[in-house]
């Protein structure tokens, strides 16, 4: 890579070697002042004459001063971390001194599209997150958003066929999606990356990204872990999308005017070709579907009208023949044979619909009125047996053999209706955005409906006798029967307010706020203070400090519910009426430094949390199904640390690397033992480069390394999962090719016939796991007649190759 590592030098050090030298005769001074959109100074903008070395920066009310030789024309550069950069073309120089003020628009109020150098300046736990270069990122899911949240500080996943993500020792069910304010769900029945589908969020209509992983506002629902708030385009000109891969394809169009908008798209995916490359082989026919829709009117400056919908049709089929697993050390290894024979046959059907009228009393001040609904159909079937041999790998010595079956029939059918009021108003004085109060309030009342019934059983046979063994009758391993029913309705309310102001220490974001909930399921109310503090310091506007505590509470849904109890060897589910809320109280400390290296635009950012939990609900984790206990029986703690390097490692693209350090535990009958999410360390890094002396060519790098998780024998009590998994490494390289560029910039703009709406087309080819690293996504454990054990590790997917076309218009 062209990267060097070089001392950091600051721009101011670059203006005072630029103002230090001789001035020649034949120099302009151009000098202005750089201001917002509401008219505040910019502090710290860099300005800058492209092509050369000539560089400033603006002083605490927004004035900048340089000197530069007259040419022709000048192209001055204005960029600052959390706006979008501005460029000015200066022709004809006569005069000695020009005079040219610049307003840089916020990068969430910016209407063009433009790169943004950086990130935004976070003074909240909420961080903005760019969704720079997705098209061409090498994705196994094709869910991009997920993906980028994946390679976050504090954010890790163990499986590259799911979207779902662990967060600071929390389970993926302690994460909150929302989208334009409204709050998504996903399927319950889902045990395995494999089957599934297409996430909602759909990386073509996305135009905003905010996520924390802690400490975040009481506006957020009751989840205790992480936030994901995503915010769709509202076009207002023609735009469209059509690519393809062997992985699916997809095409998007949006379209609107001052008034109307409207975004269309539909997706396809299927994994057949990952999935080939995995140990066990059969026919595979994984087919994921995608409708999404989302229309916007404004009839008048102080009414709007939003409306969304989406369909998800997914199906999984799978005929596996036969496996060959070989497992264990150089000094002891094993193999695993099984022939196969029967099917699996999977469905999963969502409909999310919402709507939201709002009336705007003012460009700060509105109230909202929204509505939304949420309906899943699962249905997961299989009927498989499987002959398996267990030998040691070289002297060929069999150490078990048998035969098993497994069976499922189950099906669940869920709706949620909500129904909410928000508002939000800000007051500030004389209309300073330097000492605001934004206030914000809110109220939603939810129905929630939940129809199971599940029957699934396990038996084992080894050399001849059925386990476990009974000599009086025929018993198996592992059978659970489920038929339950929950109807329950939720109240939530928040009040929050965003103080700004500035005193002689620098400039204060205090968000403090209350949250309110009530579940008649359980009869439970619940009330959540939550406060944060960010500065950024007058004696240095390169740091900005943030501290953030709360309460934050999971209010039980329907899986957390589920209450298991051994019956004359069945596993019988019921409902759980006295459960409570999980309980996590947060603290988190972090700070922020932007500084320029290689003139560029970097950001160093640190976080230190402790989360206290209490009322937890021990679970174990089956690939990517969590099972609960269904009883508030743990108590525990997660605390780390999280890193992160931002930046133009490579110029005019954007890279990070995450480093996070995390341990979580919890306390079940007085015994500490690790969480299922324990895992202690956690390296990532998202890369993207072009091929010297062009920008046709891009290569985009993802790599992550995780320390592995706890893990012990299935249907077993929490104090037998102390095994650790190995560590999850994979490392996967997209290259790209840009067949057209027809960008307004560029030289060679088509601008007649069909090709004139035309933006990009792109060639991509991606090498996923690209060092053929076997991970391990979960175990199959083989018991022979003397109740030995032998954990047998299912792999995650092999190298593959898949081939992308994309065309932008």
């Amino acid at each position: 890579m062209r990267i060097k590592l070089f001392s950091v030098i600051t721009i101011w050090l670059l203006a005072a070697v630029c103002g230090s030298m001789s001035a020649f005769a034949q120099r302009t001074k151009v000098f202005g002042v750089v201001r917002d959109q509401q008219g505040n100074p910019v502090e710290l903008a860099s300005v800058r004459v492209q092509g050369t070395a000539i560089l400033t920066a603006t002083d605490l009310q927004g004035r900048y001063a340089l000197y530069c030789e007259r040419r022709d024309s000048i192209l001055l550069l204005y960029s600052q971390i959390g706006y979008t950069p501005r460029r000015r073309l200066l022709r004809g120089i006569t005069s000695d001194s020009v005079r040219l003020d610049v307003v840089l628009p916020t990068m969430e109020t910016a209407l063009e599209v433009a790169t943004v150098q950086g990130q935004t300046i976070q003074t909240t736990t909420q961080q903005s997150i760019k969704m720079t270069d997705v098209a061409t990122m090498p994705s196994t899911t094709g869910n991009g958003v997920e993906e980028v949240i994946q390679a976050q500080a504090g954010v890790s996943t163990h499986n590259e066929l799911s979207s779902q993500y662990n967060v600071r020792g929390g389970s993926f069910d302690e994460n909150v999606v929302y989208i334009n304010g409204v709050e998504v769900y996903r399927p319950m029945l889902v045990r395995s990356g494999n089957q599934e589908g297409l996430s909602i969020i759909n990386p073509d209509m996305v135009e905003r990204i905010s996520f924390s992983s802690g400490g975040f506002e009481a506006r957020y629902g009751d989840k205790m872990s992480s936030v994901l708030d995503i915010t769709y385009k509202r076009p207002t000109q023609f735009e469209g999308r059509i690519y393809g891969s062997m992985l699916g394809g997809g095409a998007y169009v949006g379209l609107g005017t001052k008034k109307v908008s409207f975004m269309t798209s539909l997706r396809y995916k299927t994994t057949r070709h990952l999935l080939g490359t995995s140990d066990t082989h059969g026919e595979y026919n994984p087919n994921f579907l995608d409708y999404q829709a989302a229309f916007s009117w404004q009839p008048s400056r102080r009414w709007s009208l939003d409306l969304m919908g989406n369909i998800s049709d997914n199906h999984y089929n799978f005929r596996p023949t036969d496996r060959e697993t070989s497992f264990g050390t150089m000094m002891d290894a094993k193999k695993f044979r099984v022939y196969f024979d029967g099917q699996e046959r999977d469905k999963f059907r969502t409909l999310f619909g919402a709507a939201t009228l709002t009336h705007h009393f003012s460009a700060e001040t509105f109230l909202a009125a929204q509505y939304s609904t949420f309906e899943t159909q699962e249905r997961e079937t299989y009927d498989i047996q499987g002959e398996y041999w267990l030998n040691e790998a070289t002297s060929q010595e069999q150490l078990g053999v048998g035969t098993y079956m497994e069976h499922a029939r189950n099906r669940l059918h869920a709706t949620v209706h909500n129904v909410g009021l928000h508002f939000r108003t800000r007051l500030s004085r004389q209309g300073s955005a330097e000492n605001s109060h934004t206030l914000t309030a809110g109220f939603n009342f939810r129905t929630e409906s939940v129809r199971e019934h599940s029957i699934e059983w396990e038996m084992r046979d080894s050399a001849g006798y059925s386990l476990p063994y009974s000599p009086e009758q025929l018993q198996l391993i592992y059978s659970l029967r489920s038929a339950n029913e929950l109807k329950q309705k939720r109240m939530e309310a928040f009040l929050q307010d965003a103080w700004r102001f500035r005193t002689g220490i620098g400039l204060f974001n205090v968000t403090y706020g209350l949250r309110l909930s009530h579940s008649d399921w359980n009869k439970e109310t619940l009330l959540s203070p939550r406060i944060s503090v960010g500065l950024r310091p007058a004696a240095s506007q390169q740091w900005t400090l943030r501290l953030a505590t709360g309460v934050y509470y999971q209010t039980p849904f329907y899986k957390e519910l589920r209450d298991t109890t051994l019956v004359n060897g069945t596993a019988m589910v019921s409902l759980n009426r006295d459960i409570k809320s999980q309980r996590s109280i947060h603290f988190v400390a972090g700070a922020d430094y932007t500084f320029t290296m290689m003139n560029r635009p970097f950001k160093f950012t640190a976080e230190a949390y402790y989360k206290a939990l209490s009322n937890l609900i021990p679970y174990s984790v089956d690939n990517v199904r969590v099972v609960y206990y269904g009883r508030n029986v743990a108590s525990g703690f997660a605390a780390g640390l999280d890193f992160k390097l931002y930046g133009e490692f490579v110029p005019g693209t954007d890279s990070w690397v995450t480093f996070s350090l995390m341990k979580t535990s919890e306390k079940i009958g007085g015994v500490s033992l690790p969480r299922p999410t324990d895992q202690r360390y956690n390296f990532s890094l998202y890369f993207t480069d072009y091929f010297p002396g062009t920008t046709r060519w891009r290569g985009t790098l993802r790599m992550a390394f995780a320390g592995g998780l706890p893990f012990g024998p299935p249907h077993t009590d929490r104090s037998r999962q102390t095994f650790r998994a190995p560590a999850y490494k994979r490392v996967d390289l997209g290259l790209s090719y840009r067949l057209l560029d027809n960008t307004d910039h560029h030289d060679h703009h088509i601008s007649r016939g069909i090709g004139r709406i035309v933006k990009n087309v792109w060639l991509g080819l991606d090498a996923f796991n690209l060092l053929g690293i076997s991970n391990v996504s979960s175990y199959y454990w083989v018991t022979d007649i003397t109740n030995a054990q032998y954990a047998v590790p299912n792999y995650l997917t092999g190298r593959q190759i898949s081939a992308r076309l994309s065309v932008d218009f």
